[in-house]
């Protein structure tokens, strides 16, 4: 029969290890076992390493196999659904209101964050000094996320790089990792009750100032998403808006003058980011051109169509401030899943009470969608964070079952790799740094470099799909600059993908 173990924090603050006795020690694999219990060290997705620090491990044999998996397989999905979402709509985001495979990706990282910040966190020596790593950690993730996605890139095509920082973009994926891994650890690290866990309610009891924290933080969200007023705003189009020559460069008006409004010119969260950031401080490619006012192959990419509102050249921040408020709430549930694995010593208790805990997740997140409450990420409404927080934890316990229980270890390897270096990945392949550098090298000209070939096939597959949808027939002939602005208009493909002559032929 599985049983609790036993926790006590000594006088000076100090949280002793949860699953700990006089025994000697045997390492075995990746896991620690004292007199039959099992210990697991691991280090958040977000951390940059720092071997000084001795309660957290940096030794591979001391992680927890099926976490590193986890994140590996996120980062996977990442990858796939960036590269490949413009190809194939079925695992793109979903335009605005929706959930798809490619939505599940962001709530995948910050529920490993939370359980990897309850596994680095359950000893705490110094209070003081963990907040400050907290805290220098955290300004570290942030800038290097505003380096990353602020714009000091130019992307594929230019090897220039440089922002104005007037117009920089302050918010963005690391960024909000940060703000959820912040939130997290100073919980972790500070509101934790001095309870004896002896059964589920001493539990709860122990973490009810964190369950609170995430109430409340909830309500918050709740109450200014839909209790505040948002009136009419202009913006200017920006000439990133690669379809901003058809409303031309200048100032735009978007009628609102409405309160609790989910629709993509008139809510909360955009409203909140524009008076906080600013404009120009947010992301300026426009987010809403998959939707049906935007594009006439709603959900995929297309031109606009006729009489089309201005606002769908609007900026948006998808990781916005309110957002990402609701955002961290993923990192509590997380967090809750952590304190699971480090109290109960038996595996398979571990399988039930996380299974257990994730299906409510799930029925309440369809539940609040049916009532009217729907799945949006970009505004991470209270369903969406509820049905995608149960799916990471039931992912999460797939993965726990077969990596760390059954030892299926061999084919996940690739994943445990990438896991483990989850950043550095995100950084040269996600944030298009790798492709970037590489295009610096090149053969008598900037033109001539391995990224256009690679992106050569990526671009014949987004013809063929315009092909179809433009109702063309193979060897028609077409001019290039009609095609052109069709085609880029409609997100098919980006202007410096087209390398064609005056007159190009379809396939």
């Amino acid at each position: 029969m599985a049983s609790i173990v036993v926790v006590t924090d000594t006088d000076g603050g100090d949280r002793t290890p949860l699953l700990q006795n006089s025994q000697p020690e045997d390492s075995r694999g990746d896991v620690t076992v004292r007199d039959g219990e099992t210990v697991y060290s691991t280090a958040p997705v977000e951390e940059l390493p720092d071997k000084s620090e001795s309660n957290i491990s940096t030794d591979p044999k001391q992680r927890l196999v099926s976490l590193d998996v986890f994140r590996g397989i996120t980062i996977a999905l990442m990858i796939l659904v960036d590269d490949a979402g413009k190809a194939f709509p079925s695992i793109n985001h979903a335009p605005w209101f929706g959930v798809t495979i490619a939505d599940f990706v962001m709530p995948f990282f910050l529920f490993g964050v939370g359980v990897s910040v309850s596994l680095v966190f359950k000893k705490v020596p110094n209070k003081s000094a963990a907040t400050k790593k907290v805290i220098l950690r955290t300004i570290k993730l942030f800038l290097l996320g505003v380096i990353l996605q602020g714009g000091y890139f130019h992307g594929r095509g230019h090897l220039t790089y440089g922002v104005d920082v007037e117009k920089i973009r302050l918010m963005g994926v690391l960024q909000r990792i940060a703000i959820g891994y912040l939130l997290a650890s100073l919980l972790e690290i500070w509101l934790i009750n001095n309870t004896v866990v002896d059964s589920a309610v001493a539990f709860v009891k122990r973490y009810s100032f964190q369950l609170a924290a995430g109430i409340l933080l909830g309500l918050l969200y709740m109450i200014l998403l839909y209790g505040l007023y948002v009136p009419n705003w202009t913006f200017e189009v920006s000439t990133l808006s690669i379809t901003s020559s058809l409303f031309g460069v200048g100032t735009q008006t978007v009628q609102c003058g409405v309160r609790s409004s989910l629709e993509p010119p008139c809510n909360a969260v955009g409203f909140l980011d524009r008076f906080l950031l600013g404009e120009h401080h947010l992301y300026q490619r426009p987010v809403y051109r998959r939707t049906k006012e935007c594009s006439v192959n709603s959900p995929d990419y297309g031109p606009l169509p006729p009489n089309s509102p201005a606002w769908c050249l609007a900026p948006f921040d998808p990781e916005g401030i309110l957002s990402s408020m609701m955002a961290a709430i993923t990192c509590l549930i997380g967090l809750h899943y952590g304190h699971i694995l480090v109290h109960c010593k038996d595996q398979m208790q571990r399988v039930i009470l996380w299974s257990i805990l994730s299906l409510p997740l799930l029925i309440v997140g369809y539940l609040l969608n049916v009532v009217g409450v729907p799945f949006s990420k970009p505004l991470y409404t209270l369903s969406y964070m509820f049905i995608t927080a149960g799916a990471s934890g039931i992912f999460l316990t797939i993965i726990f079952y077969l990596v760390d229980v059954k030892c299926i270890r061999k084919p996940m390897v690739i994943f445990q790799w990438m896991g483990m270096n989850a950043l550095i990945i995100y950084a040269l392949a996600a944030s298009d740094v790798f492709p970037e550098a590489l295009q610096g090298l090149y053969w008598r000209s900037p033109e001539n470099n391995l990224v256009p070939v690679i992106a050569a096939i990526a671009t014949k597959m987004k013809l063929k799909r315009a092909e179809k949808r433009l109702n063309l027939t193979w060897g028609k002939q077409l001019h290039t600059e009609q095609y052109m602005v069709q085609a880029i208009e409609g997100g098919e493909v980006q202007g410096s993908e087209i390398i064609m002559s005056k007159h190009c032929q379809v396939g």
